[in-house]
């Protein structure tokens, strides 16, 4: 069957190679991990193709449980999103919950600037309410790359906060269970992980946790002008922010 017949004939083929390599390297991992999956960590993340969970931490399959979606947003009407958490908490046992936002990423692009992308309009309506809930920090920083790191960075502490305020997660810190709930943020531009700070590993933690890592965003925090970007890094991102906004097209828009 060629390519013609069969448009996903070279990713069969692809598998086939990857099933190779990985038994030459392993002849046990298939049997190994048909047997069970015990990770300790769940993403919740970007579904932007461009932030593979397991290859950016470095782990092989079995070892992260993952869910994702547009501007890795956690809402507590979201059956789905729910589900995973409560079969990672309750049924994995999972002891890290990890939500990760990343640099350049479009829905944000579109919640900060009011851009119409679709359907998708309904769902980053909870990312402007990050934006509108912090619209003083993010007046502190100049329109463009600085602003938009900032909703980035603001939306991922915000989902770490959605996750801690679960019945899930509450249940499962008051029966003792060890978890702890982290937000970080992935750079597109770099392949580099950063610690936001926003980690919790109990309910009285959390407002004390998250007021300190919502400060060190404004202008006057750890994260000031002068030390939040490296002229290398800024140099990287310059183009970022463009680039995003010539990919969303308005509603509508044939082109």
């Amino acid at each position: 069957m060629n390519t013609q017949d069969n448009p996903l004939s070279h990713l069969f083929d692809n598998n086939d190679a990857w099933v190779k390599r990985q038994l030459a390297d392993d002849p046990d991992f298939f049997a190994r991990l048909a047997d069970q999956q015990a990770p300790e960590y769940l993403w919740i993340g970007c579904s932007d193709s461009r932030v593979p969970a397991n290859q950016i931490i470095g782990l092989p399959p079995g070892e992260v449980f993952v869910h994702r979606n547009i501007a890795n947003v956690v809402v507590h009407s979201d059956l789905n999103c729910l589900s995973v958490i409560q079969f990672a908490v309750d049924i994995l046992r999972v002891k890290h919950i990890m939500v990760v936002g990343h640099y350049g990423c479009s829905g944000v692009n579109a919640a900060l600037h009011n851009r119409r992308v679709g359907l998708a309009d309904n769902w980053l309506h909870h990312v402007q309410d990050v934006r509108e809930r912090h619209a003083a920090l993010l007046d502190e920083w100049p329109v463009g790359e600085a602003r938009y790191r900032r909703l980035i960075e603001l939306n991922s502490i915000e989902q770490v906060v959605n996750v801690c305020r679960t019945t899930i997660v509450n249940d499962a810190w008051a029966r003792g269970q060890s978890l702890t709930v982290h937000g970080l943020v992935y750079g597109v531009h770099d392949g580099r992980m950063r610690n936001l700070g926003m980690s919790v590993s109990s309910f009285d933690a959390l407002g004390e946790t998250y007021k300190r890592c919502v400060a060190a965003l404004t202008a006057r925090g750890q994260h000031a002008p002068d030390n939040d970007m490296v002229a290398a890094d800024a140099a990287r991102l310059e183009g970022v922010a463009q680039a995003v906004a010539d990919t969303l097209k308005p509603c509508g828009d044939a082109k």
